[in-house]
């Protein structure tokens, strides 16, 4: 009859001593799933992190757009122009599909410190929504 190694131990050839069977024991199993899951909590931890810091950063930028449009609109106008009159402050456009509400005020540079040119518009564009408030602020002068 056949006996099978796995299960049984066999002297060394001249050494006295029991071989050993080769293999990982219970303990040594146990400690390293036991790291590797740590590693995964790690991971995931950071993950989430992740996902709300891009989410966080998608609505930003797309305020950013919103505001750098009105931006560009409003650098385009004549410096003369309504919507650039600082006596109709605080300018607004209505709320637009996705909630986003963009403001404008104009502060003439003529009668105030806060810019030092004379002939210039100073533009601060607010942009809320989404649970975000961005500003842009841009100097608008007078073409000779």
């Amino acid at each position: 009859m056949r006996r099978d190694k796995t299960h049984t131990r066999t002297m060394g050839m001249g050494t006295g001593k029991p071989k050993k069977e080769e293999g990982f024991t219970l303990l040594e199993v146990i400690i390293a799933i036991s790291i590797f899951s740590i590693g995964l909590l790690a991971i995931a931890a950071m993950q989430t992190s992740a996902i709300r810091v891009n989410s966080s950063a998608a609505k930003i930028t797309e305020l950013n757009t919103w505001g750098m449009d009105k931006l560009e609109e409003l650098m385009g106008l004549s410096y003369t122009d309504p919507l650039l009159d600082p006596a109709g402050n605080t300018h607004q456009d209505p709320q637009n599909a996705d909630g986003v509400t963009v403001r404008w005020d104009i502060t003439d540079g003529d009668t105030t410190t806060s810019t030092p040119t004379p002939n210039t518009k100073l533009i601060v564009i607010t942009v809320t929504g989404k649970g975000k408030t961005l500003r842009l602020v841009s100097l608008k002068s007078l073409s000779l």
